[in-house]
């Protein structure tokens, strides 16, 4: 296949039109359209609407589809052409008497409006000029705010970002209504020129946190940000660990949570997920409607979250190393049991397992991939009728399947999936380490496990804390959650000012001791 060579002469040109981009807006509009036209060339959705104005002529440089056809028409050039006599048109008489449009902003430079077309804005430009209006009516198909898919709540707020900065800024905004509450935006991206908008609280997030996230990003040079996983990777700390170091989310009212706490988070613009740093191990554990339910329930549901991550991570080793090494562990009747069911199996129960959890993660993920309608009845069905079929066959034995299934369903209630993916594929080692040295193994790979939690930081902040280092007054909010009148005060891993949350001895009393 032969490749389409450019001519020199075309390249030329291109790097003559580029060098006039940075050069003062012309007087003469029709001069100035040629060169934009040029930049321009063979983007057919680019837009050069021309008309009078009186007898001057006048463009209106847009994307279509970027932005709000009706707002155009009815609060520019409406008012544009309704005029009937104007005695000194200059840039301050148009945008004070003749557009509507709120948002209005001067540019005087080619590479100005260049910019600010591709951002989605209106340029105005008149003959006799020297600047040009640009034109705040940004609009398109974007999609509403609904429910997000991957982090659903029984009790708490139903709204989700959406791909649209602008929108999940407004709705953080409309939760805190405080002057303290900041936004710096950054463009990162040689070509999508992505926006990145980086949110705290002046007075609890500390000075040298918010230093560091604009130093990382500010190092970032790359062609194009599509997804906030891109910024996540190119921002952590330890970027070879398994583990997150960064939370993502799609709920405003998670974030306003961890702002309130000190914390920093990062919107990009076009993803509905947004990062919040630092993150600690135990945050991963913990869901939004914890906050909402009365604590007796949260406490509940937080110790069995727990009990479920040992699960997910240690069963399958554990039932390899106890059935391969140490059967004495187990109770009599119940080695007679698996003796029983594994009597006919050809593999050790290393390879069974292996077997088994390979099926069920190709399952899983099969399931993902699909069509959410058939997606899910595949994935249980196949997950059923596979291992019916797998131990009628004799290849796996009827308790190794209810060992995998647990371990499938104690992944799932954790709460957060980047986290639930690094469980799944710790599992792997976890049981290699078993089946060559049983529950030593288990201990060894426990202990590099947590060795690994306690090293890592995430922005300056002990992932594993509070545990590692350990501060007894913060775990209110680790293994439990304490009621909200105990948690009168803010954990110190990411705040060292104004730590004092509400006012101190509100834990309500009965209503005979008021009396």
């Amino acid at each position: 296949m032969r490749r389409r060579l450019i001519k020199p002469k075309k390249i030329k040109e291109s790097i003559e039109i580029d060098n006039k981009t940075g050069e003062p807006i012309s007087a003469d509009v029709e001069e100035n359209i040629d060169i934009i036209k040029s930049l321009f060339e063979s983007c057919a959705d680019v837009k050069f609407r021309s008309f009078k104005v009186q007898e001057y002529s006048a463009y209106l440089i847009y994307i279509d589809g970027l932005i709000d056809n009706m707002s155009i028409q009815f609060s520019a050039l409406h008012e544009l052409l309704s005029k009937t006599r104007i005695e000194h048109l200059n840039a301050d008489f148009i945008q004070e008497k003749m557009v509507s449009i709120n948002d209005v902003v001067e540019a005087d430079k080619l590479d100005e409006i260049v910019k600010q077309v591709l951002d989605g804005n209106t340029v105005l430009m008149v003959d006799g000029i020297d600047k040009a209006l640009v034109l705040n009516a940004k609009g398109g198909e974007r999609r509403s705010v609904s429910e997000p898919e991957t982090e659903t709540a029984v009790r708490g707020p139903r709204e989700g970002f959406t791909e649209s900065i602008a929108v999940n800024i407004a709705l953080i905004r409309q939760k805190i209504k405080s002057s303290h509450l900041k936004l710096i935006t950054k463009e990162i991206g040689t070509e999508t020129r992505t926006i990145i908008g980086l949110m705290f609280i002046d007075h609890l997030a500390s000075p040298d946190l918010v230093e560091e996230v604009e130093k990382r990003l500010e190092r970032i040079e790359i062609d194009g940000i599509l997804e906030s996983g891109y910024i996540e990777e190119l921002i952590e700390d330890e970027p070879r660990s398994l583990f997150p170091q960064i939370q993502n989310t799609e709920r405003p009212d998670t974030v306003v949570g961890n702002l309130l706490e000190g914390r920093v988070a990062l919107l990009v613009n076009g993803s509905p997920f947004t990062l919040i740093l630092p993150a600690t191990f135990w945050q991963f554990l913990q869901a939004n409607e914890d906050y909402y339910h009365r604590y007796h329930i949260s406490l509940f549901i937080r110790l069995l979250r727990i009990l479920m991550i040992f699960l997910a991570l240690m069963l399958p080793a554990i039932y390899i190393a106890v059935t391969t090494y140490h059967q004495e562990m187990i109770p009599t009747n119940l080695l007679y049991s698996i003796a029983a069911s594994r009597e006919s199996i050809p593999f050790p129960a290393f390879v069974e397992a292996m077997i088994m959890e390979i099926a069920f993660e190709s399952l899983r993920e099969a399931g993902l991939r699909l069509p959410k309608v058939i997606g899910q009845a595949v994935s249980i069905l196949g997950a059923l009728v596979i291992g019916q079929a797998a131990v009628e066959a004799g290849i796996v034995s009827a308790p190794m399947v209810i060992i995998v299934s647990l371990t499938g369903i104690a992944s799932f209630t954790i709460p957060k999936f980047n986290l639930a993916i690094t469980i799944r594929i710790l599992r792997f080692p976890m049981m290699l380490l078993a089946g060559l040295f049983g529950l030593f193994g288990i201990t060894l790979g426990s202990i590099l496990i947590v060795t690994h939690l306690c090293k890592l930081r995430s922005f300056g902040v002990p992932y594993f804390s509070p545990i590692g280092p350990f501060k007894w007054k913060e775990l209110k909010d680790v293994f439990i959650r304490a009621p909200w009148w105990a948690m009168d005060k803010r954990p110190t891993q990411t705040i060292s000012e104004n730590v004092q949350r509400q006012t101190e001895h509100m834990r309500p009393s009965p209503l005979n001791d008021k009396q």
